[in-house]
């Protein structure tokens, strides 16, 4: 399931809309990014922490009814932890970010060992930094990023002899991914290599745009994004369910 290793790292561009029905969670045809990812992201993206206590909920439920998906389902409950963590920090709770940062890292060491073969797990961890790296503490940061230009690279020595026929949100986000922790990291001449490989795997598009941005004014990267460039439309719980017959 190759595909399903960018399902954190595209999804983090998912726009909440109105407040959905909650996810069937006993509905075992869906996967379990597809019941909790909608709730999740309507926390880490808008703030809406309704949805993401909810998200939370979810996971707590599906840890119990779906034991063989724990890795998938920690690397969630890690993301919304550290989501948690990082507004602890900015509201000047100390105390509170340094014992969320530390659960939400101990969630993804299990979540490793358990699923180490897990895409989703990969995928997770590459989002999770990509996302928040920039708002951790300077003193965190720099490991944050090296972990995910990590598992960024273990993502691409799977896909990325396939990454030409990967959707493009997909493709962009994985590329995007490469060039930003890349950048992140010091590791100036990968940087070029990966904008060069995104204007040429995805003309046209706004992650080329970005990158020819960044090419022109490499100083502009550090603080501009290159994930997260296109979206994933919201409803995709209730678009699953449909083509499963559930109307």
């Amino acid at each position: 399931m190759r595909y399903v290793s960018l399902l954190v790292v595209g999804a983090v561009c998912l726009t909440a809309g109105a407040q959905p029905p909650e996810p069937p969670l006993g509905d075992t045809r869906l996967s379990i990014h597809t019941l909790v990812r909608e709730d999740i992201f309507a926390g880490v993206l808008d703030g809406d922490l309704d949805r993401l206590a909810r998200g939370e909920q979810s996971i707590e439920t599906l840890l119990q009814r779906r034991p063989a998906d724990k890795p998938g389902l920690l690397a969630w409950k890690a993301g919304a932890t550290l989501y948690r963590a990082v507004r602890a920090r900015e509201a000047g709770r100390a105390d509170e970010f340094e014992e969320k940062y530390r659960r939400a890292i101990d969630l993804l060491d299990q979540a490793g060992k358990l699923g180490p073969q897990d895409f989703g797990v990969a995928a997770a961890t590459a989002g999770i930094y990509a996302v928040m790296g920039d708002r951790l503490p300077e003193a965190a940061r720099a490991a944050a990023w090296a972990k995910a230009y990590d598992t960024y690279r273990a993502l691409w020595k799977v896909q990325g002899r396939d990454v030409e026929q990967l959707p493009l949100h997909q493709r962009g986000e994985l590329l995007g991914g490469l060039a930003e922790s890349a950048q992140r990291t010091g590791r100036a001449e990968e940087f070029a290599g990966y904008l060069d490989k995104i204007i040429a795997l995805a003309p046209d598009t706004a992650y080329a745009r970005a990158a020819r941005q960044w090419k022109e004014d490499p100083k502009a990267a550090a603080g501009t994004r290159m994930t997260c460039v296109t979206c994933h439309a919201p409803g995709r719980l209730a678009a699953r369910q449909a083509a499963l017959g559930d109307k």
